[in-house]
């Protein structure tokens, strides 16, 4: 399995901003090959430049990751050129119900759990027999601290990255006996677009490149989980744990709204 040290062939979707671009920025350099996946088409290729200047060889497509043919015939045209060693499954989206509503649109919804949930999954599970068959690599992927509990002014976008972590811890010990290792991250507050349309508290804000580099030291060193920071992670833990009418409570007093993109 790889552990630890230099992975020679990454792929990260959600690549052309934000915590994708910082971790694809973070990962290039000679003799890596990187395959970007974004949506914004102009924003993917500054990314992929910026890659290619560090020395790194870039092939960018701009897919939505909710369309899983377009996505696994890439992902697999890209791993018989390159066997890939680490796939960053972090393309995401995130949005709120209006404060007056008593629910959340439906499209708002499914747009979240087609891109958080489903879009993970199109990334994930073409390349799982791939990785398996070479008896190497590792599969990360980016959940958030709104996995540990749902919110209730993100219903969405709460139930699409904790089914994004269950999948994930899920497929971990199935994947051990192959060789291929799993990481999960539930990251709290750092800089990017989506942070931008944030309209509440952003406690332990860190910038994105920050962020980037957190979470690559625990890929690197084979980490099964990345939780930061520390006291949001506690806080939501314990809104969990907690009797139901405690956390419900606690909760409801952490106002936010989510613009939509």
């Amino acid at each position: 399995m790889t552990r630890c040290g230099r992975f020679r062939v990454v792929v990260i979707t959600g690549a052309s901003s934000g915590l994708g671009a910082a971790l694809a920025a973070a990962y290039a350099g000679p003799g890596v090959a990187m395959g970007l996946i974004g949506r914004d088409a102009e924003r993917l290729a500054r990314s992929a430049e910026a890659c290619r200047a560090a020395g790194a060889d870039v092939d960018s497509a701009t897919i939505d990751v909710a369309d899983g043919p377009a996505l696994a015939a890439w992902l697999e045209a890209f791993d018989r050129a390159h066997p890939v060693e680490l796939l960053i499954a972090n393309a995401g989206t995130s949005a709120g119900p209006d404060r007056a509503s008593p629910g959340e649109p439906m499209a708002m919804t499914d747009r979240q759990l087609g891109t958080n949930l489903i879009g993970a999954v199109h990334t994930i599970a073409p390349l799982v027999p791939l990785l398996c068959e070479r008896g190497r690599g590792r599969i990360v992927a980016i959940a958030s601290i709104a996995a540990f509990r749902g919110m209730p002014y993100s219903p969405g976008y709460c139930a699409s990255k904790a089914g994004l972590r269950a999948y994930a811890e899920a497929l971990r010990p199935r994947l051990a006996p192959y060789g291929v290792g799993v990481t999960v991250v539930c990251p709290g507050f750092f800089s990017s677009p989506m942070t931008e349309r944030w309209n509440g508290p952003t406690p332990f804000l860190l910038s994105g490149e920050r962020a980037a580099r957190r979470i690559k030291r625990g890929i690197d060193g084979g980490r099964r989980r990345i939780d930061f920071p520390w006291p949001l992670v506690f806080g939501m833990r314990f809104c969990d744990l907690a009797p139901a009418v405690i956390g419900d409570a606690i909760l409801r007093r952490f106002r936010f709204h989510i613009r939509a993109a």
